[in-house]
């Protein structure tokens, strides 16, 4: 098997860079990348590349992937498939197509479609945890008839976490999803629950009583982190959900509690300034000053 030299980075947001940065540590390695954003100077995307001066940007995908030997899609949910279309033309034959994104697994099979029918070999990946502090090394399962070939191929590129889960595709995939379900419904529910109990002065007895359902070293720490994962991630969170609710709505449920969950990420994001907050409660007091300077405004 070649060894792989080539590799191209669709979507340059914070798992973009994370890669780029890891993959650059490895020596003859050419990256090349490309971002919708990177049209525009001042976006996360064109600074990430910035930060990154070993990796090459391009302002078209098809540029970007021409001479890749691994394609590595690192969009947001809801572009996985608009991704996929965009460098079928230029894809060069028996190229690897590793799908990071959290989507559903019929998602996943359309964008293993598209890349197949182009002469790629398409990997669907389930990162099972924050891209940090594991970085390249969060745990990852793989699916799909090319999965158990790439684990070697991932592993020996620095994917310590890649592991073998179903040589069908959808499997891994569902696992991420319904995973989904609980850890970004509890970020909506912590952020909703303590919201509120600040507002009635009765978050220290809620916190006292959630550490008694569940015990944790610090539930005030942890809170903090997962409320500010809202704030800064909602409309990526917001997407994932969607794709959420489609797999359990293919599971033969109405996904009443994911779509809520849809409502508050993608609701989150406006209070992103009280993330210069580093404690709980003036993350909470700056919120919900926020929430009342709207409330009091006149409504034309």
């Amino acid at each position: 098997m070649r060894p792989i030299q080539r590799i191209c980075l669709l979507g340059f947001g914070e798992v973009g860079r994370t890669l780029a940065e890891d993959l650059g540590k490895l020596s003859g390695l050419q990256l090349t990348a490309f971002d919708l954003l990177f049209a525009e100077k001042e976006t996360s995307a064109s600074k990430n590349l910035l930060a990154c001066p070993h990796v090459v940007g391009y302002q078209q995908a098809q540029e970007a992937v021409v001479e890749a030997q691994l394609v590595i899609s690192a969009v947001t949910a809801a572009q996985d498939l608009r991704a996929a279309q965009s460098i079928t033309e230029a894809l060069p034959k028996d190229c690897w197509f590793l799908d990071l994104n959290s989507v559903a697994p019929e998602t996943k099979r359309h964008a293993a479609q598209l890349i197949e029918g182009a002469g790629g070999r398409y990997v669907e990946a389930a990162v099972m945890s924050p891209i940090h502090p594991l970085r390249s090394k969060s745990p990852m399962l793989l699916g799909g008839p090319h999965a158990l070939t790439f684990v070697e191929v991932g592993q020996d590129l620095g994917f310590a976490g890649m592991s073998f889960c179903d040589a069908n595709i959808g499997k891994a995939s569902a696992t991420k999803m319904c995973r989904s379900v609980m850890i970004k419904g509890l970020e909506a529910l912590i952020s909703e629950s303590l919201l509120s109990a600040r507002h009635y002065g009765v978050e220290q007895e809620v916190l006292d009583s959630l550490n008694n359902l569940f015990p944790m070293e610090n539930w005030p720490r942890h809170a903090h982190y997962m409320i500010s994962r809202t704030l800064e991630h909602g409309v990526r969170r917001a997407e994932e959900m969607r794709e959420v609710a489609l797999t359990v709505q293919a599971a033969g449920l109405d996904p009443q509690m994911s779509q809520a969950t849809v409502e508050r990420q993608a609701w989150a994001p406006q209070f992103a300034k009280a993330l210069e907050q580093d404690e709980l409660l003036p993350l909470l007091d700056q919120m919900l000053a926020q929430l009342h300077s709207q409330a009091e405004k006149p409504k034309c």
